[in-house]
C-alpha cells in the first residue's frame, strides 16, 4: 500500500490531483471523458452543482430564499433558465448564487476526491478554476482553449443559444489570457475531435503515466521533475 497523503484539511491526498478548466463550449468535457476513458476518476462540478440544489436540498431552499420564487421551476426543481438569465444580468444575484452553490459543491468535491484513494489519478473538472481562485490546489492544471468564434457556432448549433446569449456566457468566464496564466498544459483544441482525444492521450503520456508507475514498487513518488510552466500541446504537434 502507498503512503498516505493527507492535505491540511485532513482529506487524503491522491497519487495525482488534476484541475481541467476551460471556457464553455471549449472542448473540456472531451477532455474529461477521454482522461476518464484512460483511467482517472473525474470529478465534474457541474454535476455536483446540480446535485447540491436538487429538490428537497438545503441548498435549493437556500437558492428560493436568495433569488426569490422565480427560480424554482413548477415540478419543485430549480429553474436553470430562468436563474441563468437572471444572474448573467445581475452580478449581485450572481454573487448571491454562486456564494450558495459554490461552498456546496467544494464540500462535496473534498469528499469524493478523498474516497477515490491516495492510487488515483483525480480529475476535478471546474469550469470557474480560475474565477474561483482554485488553481493552487492542484498539482497539474490543464486548460483546453479553443477559437471564441468556434465557441459561439457550437453554442449556437450544439445548445440552442443566440449568438447574443452565447457571446454574453463567454464574457461572462474568464479571458483566455487569465487561464492561460494558470495553466502548466494548455490544451489547444483547433484540429477536430478526434486529434482532441489524441492530444489528450499524450498529455496523460507525459504527465500522468510517469506518477503510476510507481504502483508497480509501493512508491508513492512521482517523477523528480514536474511540467514545465505554460507548456502548449496542439493536436497536430508531434509526438
Amino acid at each position: 500500500m502507498s503512503e498516505v497523503n493527507e492535505t491540511e484539511a485532513g482529506m487524503v491526498r491522491p497519487r495525482l490531483h488534476i484541475g481541467l478548466t476551460g471556457g464553455i463550449a471549449s472542448g473540456k468535457s472531451t477532455v474529461a471523458a477521454e482522461l476518464s476513458a484512460l483511467g482517472a476518476i473525474v470529478v465534474d462540478a457541474d454535476a455536483l452543482s446540480r446535485a447540491v440544489v436538487a429538490p428537497g436540498s438545503e441548498g435549493l431552499r437556500s437558492v428560493r430564499e436568495s433569488l426569490g420564487p422565480a427560480a424554482i421551476a413548477a415540478d419543485g426543481s430549480m429553474d436553470r433558465a430562468a436563474v441563468a438569465k437572471l444572474v448573467f444580468a445581475d452580478p449581485e444575484a450572481r454573487a448571491l448564487l454562486n456564494g450558495i452553490i459554490h461552498p456546496l459543491v467544494r464540500a462535496e468535491g473534498r469528499r469524493l476526491v478523498s474516497e477515490a484513494g491516495p492510487d488515483a489519478v483525480v480529475v476535478q473538472d471546474v469550469p470557474l478554476l480560475v474565477e474561483s481562485g482554485q488553481a493552487g490546489a492542484y498539482d497539474l492544471v490543464l486548460v483546453v482553449e479553443a477559437d471564441p468564434e468556434e465557441r459561439v457556432e457550437r453554442m449556437v448549433r450544439d445548445r440552442g443559444m443566440t449568438e447574443d446569449d452565447a457571446r454574453a456566457r463567454i464574457a461572462a468566464q474568464a479571458t483566455d489570457e487569465q487561464r492561460r496564466a494558470a495553466a502548466d498544459v494548455l490544451i489547444v483544441n483547433d484540429a477536430g475531435l478526434e486529434d482532441l482525444r489524441r492530444t489528450t492521450r499524450r498529455v496523460w503520456e507525459h504527465y500522468v503515466a510517469p506518477h503510476l508507475e510507481g504502483l508497480t514498487n509501493g512508491s508513492n513518488d512521482g517523477p523528480d521533475d514536474g511540467p514545465d510552466d505554460g507548456q502548449t500541446v496542439r493536436p497536430m504537434d508531434g509526438a
